[in-house]
């Protein structure tokens, strides 16, 4: 008789949480077959990605390899891209995978399931706004960020070495959207840029060349967070001369900057866009009920009200906030799909054994928002401080890095979280601040 069959397609913070949880609960005792379908080789924390573009964290110390993950924790990885669903026959469709010379790595193939969860997370979103694609940076991927990065380190470079006068875009970069990951780029390269600067690059005065544009359609940064938080992360970009601009629309994004829909142009070598969120496009070609930004319309168990055997979490999951008012979905945070990834090992062992599911609340715990080496102000609410905590300063950063250290945890343990941690404290002694290539 054939084991059961799970397979989870995406392999971002909550996709491999969950895989691994699955692999060794399940996979290790042959009671299920657990599978990771993902594109990439690697996987690198999202939130994390602005400090890599800035260059203050390095990939090569970060990245898990996939391929060695399943390995250690019992599951199957599976490279490639689903391309679609045999609802019928529970099968989903993988693409072919191709080298830099065009050749194939991995044939098209199909994958069979008695599970399936999705959990492609999201993409950013243009709203249409002409240039972004051509343009505009969008930090969705290690690539990008990276690319991203290099970008920034040439500019300066030739910045330095150049004999005529500095053009009104040159070391200025532009960020569209002020949320957390605009404004914690934005803090973080006021960091990063002085400290490249202070490798002998002495023709580039800092306070007078580098300039940083934060672009926010709203009336407020962080528009999706407290006020108070807003307002104390607003004085601190104010402190770094961030240029904030509120209730500012990005008609089209230039060659060399942008232009508002109010005419204003701003000149920029570096456009980035981290504006809005939308989940990937061809989920909605699967057949499944989805929203209008694509988001996989899940009900209180996680699972797709079209088809019982198919659960979607994390960004492209529209999850109900229980207790909320009817209609109101769940964030796309990093800790929802934490939250989501451990509650649904025991869901997919209910599914399996064909016991009653149950519904899955979120506990909101409150945000946090990084201002690179100078601050993180946030605050706790919920079960977590039994009420709300206004943090601010040293506890806060604390606060801030253990989100990253509970999803180290989640995939390797306590034990390994700790030597890994240990070991990259050692080496930052014998590193710069920020990379220069």
């Amino acid at each position: 008789m054939s084991i059961p069959r799970v397979v989870v397609v995406g392999g971002g913070a909550g996709g491999l949480e969950l895989v691994t949880r699955l692999g060794d609960k399940l996979g290790q005792k042959a009671e299920a077959e657990i599978t990771l379908v993902e594109r990439g080789r690697t996987h690198f924390w999202k939130p994390h990605l602005h400090e890599l573009a800035a260059g203050t964290m390095d990939l090569d110390v970060h990245e898990l390899d996939y391929l060695a993950q399943s390995h250690w924790h019992g599951f199957r990885y599976r490279m490639g891209e689903m391309q679609g669903i045999d609802r019928k026959a529970k099968q989903i469709t993988v693409a072919p995978v191709y080298d830099e010379q065009g050749e194939v790595i991995v044939p098209r193939r199909s994958i069979d399931y008695d599970v399936l969860v999705l959990a492609v997370g999201s993409r950013a979103n243009d709203f249409g706004t002409p240039g972004v694609a051509e343009h505009a940076v969008a930090l969705e991927s290690t690539e990008e960020a990276d690319r991203f990065h290099r970008r920034l380190v040439n500019a300066f470079l030739r910045a330095h070495t150049q004999t005529e006068p500095l053009r009104p875009d040159q070391l200025q970069v532009v960020i569209v959207g002020a949320g957390a990951t605009g404004v914690e780029l934005a803090a973080e390269l006021h960091n990063a840029t002085r400290a490249l600067v202070s490798f002998s690059l002495d023709n580039i005065d800092p306070d007078k060349h580098i300039k940083i544009h934060l672009i926010e359609a709203s009336s407020r940064i962080l528009p999706a967070l407290p006020d108070p938080l807003s307002a104390k992360a607003f004085a601190m970009l104010q402190a770094l001369e961030v240029e904030v601009h509120l209730e500012a629309r990005v008609a089209e994004v230039l060659p060399r900057g942008v232009r508002l829909s109010k005419g204003t142009e701003i000149p920029a070598e570096m456009v980035v866009w981290a504006a809005g969120v939308k989940a990937p496009e061809f989920l909605s070609e699967l057949g499944l009920e989805t929203n209008a930004i694509h988001q996989i319309v899940v009900n209180p168990y996680l699972q797709s009200p079209s088809d019982p055997s198919i659960f979607a979490l994390g960004d492209c999951a529209a999850a109900p906030w229980l207790g909320r008012p009817s209609g109101a979905t769940v964030p796309p945070r990093a800790q929802a799909a934490h939250q989501q990834a451990s509650f649904m090992v025991g869901q997919i062992r209910r599914a399996l054994a064909g016991k009653a599911l149950k519904p899955w609340r979120y506990r909101d715990f409150g945000s946090l928002v990084s201002l690179g080496e100078y601050s993180t102000v946030g605050h706790l609410m919920g079960n977590f401080v039994g009420g709300n905590m206004w943090l601010e300063g040293l506890f806060a950063r604390w606060m801030y890095l253990s989100l990253y250290k509970m999803h180290e945890i989640a995939l390797h343990g306590a034990a390994k979280t700790a030597l890994a941690t240990l070991g990259r404290m050692i080496t930052a002694r014998t590193e710069p601040r920020v990379k220069l290539h």
